[in-house]
């Protein structure tokens, strides 16, 4: 009997651990959408035709602007950025908002600027605990994906 209670309480221990320590199994696209707050950036990432690369392997850091975020641009941008002749533009800056490579909160806070997919740099400030890219806030940090991560920012990032 105290060989079956040891048992149990081994296998009930390490379906804990395996599932507490599990990789993500979602990718930054699926987790985003899962989200429900990045609905303007999915549809963004799809007019732009880059689902299938932040679906893909990685790994990316995303700093991922919310839907109020977008809203916070002028009135009519986000449509005409939407537009199959913009889709450079729109492509231009959304990539902007990606680095290559799995860059969690605690490696963010020691960088001072970040090279992006785009091929420009963000920079990476802090200030009392906040951490600030260009001019946006990360409002949430080290949001992992099977591909990377997302760190959420408040006001979409417009490459110079």
């Amino acid at each position: 009997m105290k060989r079956i209670y040891v048992m149990t309480c081994l296998a009930l221990l390490l379906t804990f651990c395996s599932s507490a320590y599990a990789a993500p199994k979602k990718n930054i696209v699926e987790t985003a959408v899962a989200a429900g707050d990045f609905k303007t950036l999915v549809t963004a990432l799809k007019a732009a035709g880059l689902v299938d690369t932040l679906s893909g392997p990685g790994p990316f850091t995303v700093f991922a602007p919310t839907d109020a975020a977008f809203a916070k641009l002028p009135a009519g941008t986000v449509q005409d950025l939407l537009k199959p002749e913009n889709k450079e533009k729109l492509v231009a800056i959304l990539t902007y908002h990606v680095v290559s490579g799995d860059v969690m909160a605690k490696d963010v806070v020691k960088m001072s600027e970040a090279k992006t997919l785009n091929g420009k740099d963000v920079k990476i400030m802090v200030h009392g605990g906040t951490v600030m890219i260009n001019d946006a806030t990360v409002v949430k940090a080290d949001i992992a994906c099977s591909n990377g991560v997302i760190h959420v920012i408040d006001s979409v990032l417009i490459p110079q």
